[in-house]
């Protein structure tokens, strides 16, 4: 049993229920037994106490986008549209491999870990053909860092040759890559609700899959239970592919190959009107809000505002680290709140819907909301415990306010299922200089330096 007390509690439950001076108790089933202000009481039994003098306890964050294997490919195409941003590391991304994609996932999850991060999706859609099995690699380096891990199958079977965008060399067979995401699902998915790893369905985007892969990948998600996941709406240039290629919007298109549902979450939804906007809402279409990836490729910035008053459940993502290379969740909250402003003025968005965003709303995205995403009694332990109290914080009384428009805070304590994964600032189960050798190993080999 642990026993957080003297600290700031920011529960993200259905109130927005917070305690400057409160408590939380994490049972030995790894789940939260108790929540509240002032002390926690008398326990028997084998106890750790916390004390959380200066802190704030929040959920853990959820990670509703990212694509860990493009850790090694950080730093190029700097000045690149989307589109641009692609065609240049199409042909690099080719040359993945296992090694490569194990070494990239564990520097990606390790960081996000120190960042704040206990649950996180990863969207991966480059399988070479001898690249070994890229999957397992990156499940193994979440298993080793300890986060709760949703990677998806991805994949792409629309090439240049075919009207689509990567190169022939990168893409798969129809047919091959259902049959490779259905044997995903029955050796990896977990069902229970306290899983560790879950799996979803995720072809690329509009410009990279044909409407075969999508139409049929979303058959064989609804037939297995688990969830959909895939770019839409991102940049004009795509709005533009979806109206010359299939005589509508990316919505309009999501649409009609049966896209749209409370079992579906869309990365970005950058260029959506106010019809696109309803349907999601109307459907329970979830969106992975990516605004520091928006900003770095000039792509735009959402409507959020607009999307959590239809009720569309939104959440934050990194988004792949090779474009957005600072990669840190915790940072995302602030910037998630600053490019809402922009849009709608600063009574558009508060410190606390910042945190729902990269909480409660990234388990509604990853249908993981009963047993995430808030500090409610029953829920998993999942906790995230943030220093508070130095020279970047002190004088933001508001914890929640320090934490969202204050410089990036230390982790204390993260916990996942009870489980320790960060202790005051350092990775429990790995070393993050060993993480770093092998990143940069793997950076070396893709670009051919070896």
């Amino acid at each position: 049993m642990i026993i957080i007390e003297n600290v700031a509690v920011a529960t993200v439950d259905a109130n927005d229920t917070y305690h400057d001076d409160g408590h939380v108790v994490v049972g030995d089933d790894g789940r939260i037994a108790a929540v509240g202000a002032g002390h926690a009481g008398r326990y028997q039994g084998s106890v750790r106490r916390v004390d959380g003098t200066g802190c704030l306890v929040t959920p853990g964050l959820v990670n509703t986008h990212h694509h860990l294997y493009q850790w090694v490919t950080r730093g190029l195409a700097l000045d690149e549209t989307l589109f641009g941003w692609l065609t240049t590391l199409y042909p690099i991304w080719g040359r993945l491999d296992a090694e490569i994609v194990g070494a990239a996932a564990g520097a990606g999850l390790g960081w996000l870990a120190l960042s704040g991060c206990t649950t996180s999706m990863d969207h991966h859609y480059v399988f070479p053909r001898d690249g070994g099995d890229v999957l397992e690699a990156e499940i193994e380096a979440a298993r080793l860092i300890g986060v709760r891990f949703h990677p998806t199958r991805g994949s792409m079977d629309l090439s240049q040759k075919d009207g689509g965008l990567p190169p022939d060399h990168v893409v798969e067979d129809t047919d091959a890559a259902l049959a490779a995401t259905e044997a995903a699902i029955d050796r990896w998915h977990d069902p229970s609700p306290d899983a560790m790893l879950q799996i979803a369905v995720a072809p690329c985007s509009p410009f990279s899959v044909t409407q075969k892969l999508m139409t049929e990948a979303a058959d064989l998600a609804r037939r297995r239970g688990v969830r959909l996941h895939t770019h839409l709406a991102e940049t004009d240039d795509e709005e533009e592919f979806c109206l010359e290629r299939f005589g509508c919007t990316p919505v309009d298109y999501a649409e009609r190959v049966g896209w749209l549902g409370d079992d579906v979450w869309l990365a970005h939804g950058v260029h959506l009107d106010d019809s696109a906007i309803t349907k999601l809402g109307a459907t329970g279409t979830g969106v992975a809000h990516c605004p520091s990836s928006n900003a770095r490729l000039g792509a735009g910035s959402a409507r959020v505002r607009e999307l959590l008053d239809h009720r569309v459940p939104v959440g934050l993502g990194v988004d792949g680290a090779a474009s957005q290379e600072v990669s840190h969740l915790g940072a995302e909250l602030r910037q998630a709140l600053y490019t809402a402003r922009q849009r709608g003025g600063p009574k558009s968005m508060n410190a606390a819907e910042a945190l729902r965003l990269g909480t409660i709303g990234g388990a509604r995205c990853l249908g993981r909301d009963n047993d995430l995403g808030s500090i409610e009694r029953g829920k998993l332990a999942d906790l995230v415990i943030w220093r508070l109290d130095g020279l970047g914080h002190e004088g933001i009384d508001d914890k929640r306010a320090a934490l969202v428009f204050g410089p990036p805070a230390a982790v204390e304590l993260s916990l996942v299922g009870g489980r320790p994964i960060v202790e005051r600032g350092e990775l429990v189960h790995a070393d993050a200089e060993s993480l770093t050798r092998q990143a940069r190993r793997a950076h070396r080999r893709i670009l051919g330096d070896r």
